[in-house]
Formats: C-alpha cells, sequence, structure tokens
C-alpha cells in the first residue's frame, strides 16, 4: 500500500466523532437544540449512505473490461454484497435518525416537529422561486400550512419531502408556470381571497399533498383550523390550468 493511500485511510471511527460532536457544539451555540441538530447530522448520514448504495448499484457491479467469466461472476457476487449491505445501513440509519421523533416507531405520524418545518420551508421557497420572482404569506400562516402537509406523512416520508417535492415541480413544470402565471404574485388575480396560497412557497406542498394524499390533507387542513377557502381556491386554480 502506498503512502498516498494510508494518508486517504486515516479518516477513522475517532476522528468522525470528532467532527460530528465538533458540529454538535458549534451548532449549539448558534442555538440550534441538540436534538433537532442529532436528527439533521443522522438524515446527512443516512443520506451519504443511500447515495453510495445508489452509486454502487448502478456502477459497481460491472467486472473490470477483460475479466474471466470466474473472475466476473465472483465480482458481481461481491458488489452485490456490498451494496445490499450498504442498503441496510442506510435504512438503519434512516430509522436512527426519524425513530425519537417517532417514538421509536420511524413508520408513525406523531405531531410535526419544528426541524421538519423547517426543512420543508428550505425545500420548498427556490422550488416556488423557480416560477415565481416573489412570494407573499405571513410566517406564521406558512408554518401551519406545511405542518398540516406533513401530518398526512409518516417520519420518514417527512424526510424525504424534499426529493419529492423537486420531483413534483419536475414532473408538473409546464402546469405550474401556467397556474404561477395566471394566478400568482404579478398576475390580475389579488393575494386577498380564495387563492391566497398561489402567492404562497407552500402552494407547492399543498398541491403535492392534493394529488398524493388529498383525504388526509383536508382531514389535517380541517384540524388545523385553515380556510377552507384557501384549498378550494387552490383546487380550482390547478384544474383551471390543467
Amino acid at each position: 500500500m502506498t503512502a498516498a493511500r494510508e494518508e486517504r485511510l486515516q479518516l477513522d471511527a475517532a476522528s468522525v466523532d470528532n467532527a460530528r460532536t465538533t458540529l454538535l457544539q458549534l451548532l449549539a451555540r448558534a442555538g440550534v437544540y441538540s436534538g433537532d441538530a442529532e436528527e439533521l447530522i443522522g438524515l446527512v448520514e443516512a443520506g451519504a449512505l443511500a447515495v453510495a448504495h445508489e452509486t454502487l448499484a448502478g456502477t459497481g457491479r460491472q467486472a473490470p473490461p477483460g475479466s474471466g467469466e470466474a473472475y466476473g461472476a465472483g465480482w458481481r457476487d461481491g458488489s452485490r454484497a456490498v451494496t445490499e449491505g450498504l442498503a441496510g445501513l442506510a435504512d438503519r440509519a434512516l430509522g436512527a435518525a426519524v425513530a425519537a421523533e417517532a417514538g421509536e416507531d420511524p413508520d408513525a405520524r406523531p405531531r410535526v416537529g419544528r426541524m421538519e418545518v423547517e426543512r420543508a420551508k428550505v425545500a420548498v421557497v427556490p422550488l416556488y422561486l423557480s416560477f415565481s420572482e416573489e412570494s407573499d404569506l405571513d410566517p406564521e400562516v406558512t408554518e401551519q400550512v406545511l405542518a398540516a402537509s406533513l401530518a398526512t406523512m409518516g417520519v420518514r416520508q417527512r424526510a424525504s419531502y424534499p426529493g419529492r417535492l423537486t420531483a413534483f415541480a419536475a414532473e408538473h413544470r409546464p402546469h405550474l408556470e401556467r397556474l404561477y402565471a395566471t394566478y400568482g404574485p404579478g398576475s390580475a388575480i389579488a393575494i386577498h381571497g380564495r387563492y391566497t396560497l398561489v402567492h404562497s412557497p407552500t402552494s407547492l406542498a399543498v398541491l403535492e399533498r392534493l394529488a398524493a394524499r388529498p383525504a388526509e390533507l383536508r382531514e389535517e387542513w380541517d384540524a388545523a383550523e385553515l380556510p377552507p377557502a384557501w384549498l378550494d381556491g387552490l383546487t380550482r386554480a390547478w384544474d383551471e390550468t390543467a
């Protein structure tokens, strides 16, 4: 083994734990609750394993060119064992990251946490701004709408919700462009009234939930005592721009 190779292998468990502890302490100084910080770090760790699994599953199973059949078969078996092991590690890491909020049941639907709402905000705002140059809705109402949307999912689904939103926006981009051009900021439609949500980034989250879990969303909407007209107006705007 070369000296350069040895150098690359020096990031051991103690060093990783040191980096994690340092990050937790820095976040604590910035006012981030330790439980929230642990959850975020856990999701990053689970995501890194999931990406590694996806990468190896897509390219790592091919034996080097010119390999014999026996060598190739052994390569594929070994690659399969590694990728399956990574998949298991990623799943356990995700379960550990969200189990505390789920009461040790990562598929449960507990009360939506503050950090889950914050993650949804970080995901939905840039997506919305790819359709509109501005947004307008009371911050407190924004949190209530996102919480109602997230409450339709288990904690595992909430963890992967940014990916769901990104896929939804990509799949329906032409439709969303028509919707926001017709009813969003800059249109002739005023913010006040039934089309209020179209002026807010939360509209993307609500539309995705209307497509995926309409009954559950309406149940959580009523429980949060949000205006029914907002949901009805967004649904009408979506249908009329189809």
